[in-house]
């Protein structure tokens, strides 16, 4: 049986130099995120991925059926009946869908907010790649993906870059 031994790296101080002139410091760059922190933040985007979705549907289907259905938002998804209600079960306990048992599901005042800010995210990132040139089907499809995963940051420079403008 093998065992592993970590040694520890030690650094040994600098010797001292002269003192040089030095160039004016650039700007620091912010610090990449470690591998650990951005796997996180995906995952926390994933767990918000399906809400907004949701949200984002429900909205869209009261605005143009006048109502939302479970049997309409399988559909829109692309999920099965089940899966609407156990994830509509969810949307209620964290106050996203309104806690009513019809056939009618309406937003609260929270899910309202969260479709939103999930549809102007999903313009914004469907005005970029469409402004990069990539075709309607493929930046309708790239968007549903992109806009849970996108940092605000960088969705302000797509939205900069899509107006034709730069910083």
């Amino acid at each position: 049986m093998s065992r592993l031994v970590l040694i520890k790296e030690v650094r040994l101080p600098r010797p001292p130099t002269s003192p040089t002139p030095r160039k004016p410091a650039k700007p620091a760059k912010p610090a990449p995120l470690d591998p650990a922190a951005r796997h996180q933040r995906t995952r926390q985007a994933h767990a918000v991925e399906t809400a907004e979705d949701y949200a984002e549907a429900i909205s869209d289907l009261a605005t143009q059926n006048g109502q939302a259905r479970v049997t309409d938002l399988a559909r829109t998804l692309g999920v099965t009946h089940v899966a609407v209600v156990r994830t509509l079960a969810r949307l209620r306990r964290d106050g996203i869908v309104v806690p009513k048992p019809c056939p009618e599901i309406a937003l609260t005042a929270v899910g309202t907010a969260l479709a939103a800010r999930s549809r102007k995210r999903h313009q914004v990132v469907l005005a970029f790649l469409r402004a990069i040139g990539v075709s309607e089907p493929t930046a309708q499809t790239d968007a549903e993906g992109i806009e849970h995963h996108v940092s605000d940051e960088t969705l302000e420079a797509f939205a900069r870059l899509a107006q034709g403008r730069r910083r």
